[in-house]
């Protein structure tokens, strides 16, 4: 059964990785110096707050974040107004490595954001222990 608008898939009991699926790993990790209200992407972009809105919703160029307003990423946003689908499928995909990628965290000033990610993974990765 589809949900109607508005419906959320997680009070139906389904799984919470729905939202995920649904918008990528857009803002995943969270990190808020990454994102921006729709308000300032709408200046930014030169459109209105709806239309932000629906690009977040068509694009997943943002998130609610727990549940609160919609924050956009803003290297995400400058890959959607430079047209750039292989950029923004990468980081759709949870590509924060590749200089696709990692050039549009350099064009807004969050270039250490990628590189504090790979070392946490990193740091992560050396201290698991499997069974």
């Amino acid at each position: 059964m589809q949900p109607h608008a508005g419906h959320s898939a997680i009070a139906d009991g389904r799984s919470s990785h729905l939202a995920e699926d649904a918008y990528g790993r857009c803002l995943i990790p969270f990190d808020r110096r990454e994102g921006i209200s729709v308000e300032t992407a709408a200046e930014i972009a030169g459109k209105s707050v709806r239309t932000l809105r629906l690009w977040c919703e068509q694009h997943q160029i943002g998130r609610r974040v727990g549940g609160g307003p919609w924050v956009v990423s803003r290297p995400a946003l400058e890959m959607l107004l430079n047209d750039d689908q292989r950029a923004l499928s990468a980081y759709l995909a949870g590509d924060r490595e590749s200089q696709v990628v990692t050039g549009y965290f350099e064009r807004v000033g969050l270039q250490h954001l990628p590189a504090k990610w790979s070392r946490h993974v990193a740091a992560i990765a050396a201290t698991a222990t499997y069974p």
